[in-house]
């Protein structure tokens, strides 16, 4: 179960993730394969950062709630993606239906 911290901590990822520095603002056009790369990059750092801390409790050098918490914040991120990938089939396969 993700407890409070972990859910604020997806809660900013998302954030930074809709708008990020630097990004489009109300007059300008958007990059959404910028976009898209960088919440990639994104949920690969979130893994790595989760094996680390893995290796980590394994050496004994780490504490366990650390690992769990990165766990918790990198399945919260996959989820992300994965509905985002949902998302855009559903929207592919719509457009597909449409009459000519």
């Amino acid at each position: 179960m993700a407890s409070p911290l972990s859910a604020a901590n997806a809660y900013s990822a998302i954030s930074r993730l809709t708008n990020p520095a630097g990004a489009a603002t109300a007059g300008q056009k958007g990059d959404f394969s910028a976009l898209l790369k960088e919440a990639l990059v994104a949920v690969n750092e979130a893994g790595k950062k989760s094996d680390a801390q893995t290796q980590a409790v394994a050496a004994g050098k780490a504490n366990i709630v650390d690992v769990v918490t990165a766990v918790a914040e990198t399945e919260v991120a996959i989820d992300a993606v994965v509905a985002v990938r949902d998302r855009v089939i559903q929207a592919y396969e719509e457009i597909m239906k449409m009459p000519i």
